[in-house]
C-alpha cells in the first residue's frame, strides 16, 4: 500500500505530533524523512502543520496545548484509529473498561474524533472521517508503516481492542516470544510486544514506526539532527532492522527497515 484514499474501520488512519517547538520539529522531520509542510492557522499565534510526502498527507503537528503543558505532558506522537461511528466507539470504550479523556466532537467538517484511554493506560484517538479521510500515504519510505502497543497487560488489551475494533491478535509463526500481531480487515497493522523486556517505569503507550530504506543510516542522520536513541538500530531475523528514537524535543518514534523480499 502506498497512496490511500479511504481507511478501513479499525486501521491506523492518522498520526499527530504535539511538540514544544513546532518550527524545530518541522525542520527535523523535514530533513529526516523529506516531508514538506503546509501550515494552517488555528487561532492567535497557533497553527496546524500538515506534513506532506509525494503530495499527500503523511502526518501532522501542532504545539502542545497549555492544559497539557500545565499537567507536565511531554512532546509525543498520537495515533488515531478509524471508526464509522465515534459516539458509539466512545460508549463502547466505557463499557469495556476504558476511559474517555475527550468526548466525541466535530473537527469543523473534517470529521469527528475523541481521545480515549484503554483499560491498561495507553492513550489513543478515534477518527470518524467526513471531508478528511486521514493519511493519504502509508507503507512507503518516510510514512507510517506499523504501530506497537507497549502495555503491562497484553491479555486485557487484546480483549479491549478486539471488542472495540474487531481486531484479531495472533502470535506470529515461528515466533516463540509471544509477540501479538494486530490483524485488521485481514491486514497486519501493528502489534503488542511481550512484557518480558518492557521497562515498567515507562507508562503504557502507542509507538509509531516510519518505514526507511536504511535504518542504520536514517538513525545516524536523526542523531546528527539532535535526536537521541531509546534503542539503537537492531536487526531481527526474518523481520528487519528497527530503532527507537526521541526527536530533539523528546517525542518518541521508531523507524523500520523491512527485510528485502527474496
Amino acid at each position: 500500500m502506498a497512496h490511500i484514499d479511504n481507511h478501513p474501520a479499525g486501521s491506523f488512519c492518522w498520526i499527530e505530533l504535539a511538540t514544544s517547538d513546532q518550527a524545530a520539529a518541522k525542520a527535523f522531520y523535514g530533513q529526516l524523512f523529506g516531508w514538506g509542510v503546509q501550515d494552517s492557522p488555528m487561532g492567535p499565534d497557533a497553527y496546524y502543520s500538515m506534513f506532506k510526502l509525494d503530495g499527500r498527507d503523511v502526518a501532522a503537528g501542532c504545539a502542545l496545548c497549555e492544559e497539557h503543558k500545565a499537567k507536565g505532558v511531554p512532546p509525543h506522537w498520537s495515533v488515531y484509529i478509524a471508526t464509522p461511528d465515534a459516539d458509539h466507539a466512545v460508549k463502547r470504550t466505557t463499557e469495556l473498561g476504558g476511559t474517555v479523556l475527550a468526548p466525541a466532537f466535530d473537527v469543523f467538517d473534517m470529521g469527528r474524533m475523541a481521545v480515549l484511554k484503554d483499560p491498561t493506560g495507553a492513550v489513543f484517538s478515534i477518527w470518524q472521517p467526513r471531508r478528511h479521510k486521514g493519511l493519504g500515504i502509508t507503507n512507503v519510505e518516510g510514512a507510517l508503516c506499523w504501530a506497537d502497543l507497549s502495555t503491562p497487560d497484553p491479555d486485557r488489551a487484546k480483549a479491549f481492542y478486539g471488542d472495540l475494533f474487531g481486531w484479531k491478535l495472533v502470535v506470529g509463526e515461528h515466533d516463540p516470544s509471544g509477540y501479538l500481531h494486530i490483524v485488521n480487515n485481514g491486514e497486519m497493522i501493528g502489534g503488542i510486544p511481550p512484557t518480558a523486556h518492557r521497562n515498567p517505569n515507562i507508562p503504557p503507550h502507542w509507538l509509531i514506526y516510519f518505514q526507511v530504506a536504511d535504518c542504520n543510516a536514517s538513525a545516524t542522520t536523526a542523531k546528527q539532527l539532535g535526536a537521541t536513541y531509546r534503542l539503537p538500530p537492531m536487526f531481527m531475523e526474518r523481520v528487519g532492522t528497527f530503532a527507537v528514537l526521541a526527536d530533539p524535543q523528546g517525542a518518541t518514534f521508531a523507524m523500520f527497515q523491512p527485510m528485502a523480499r527474496e
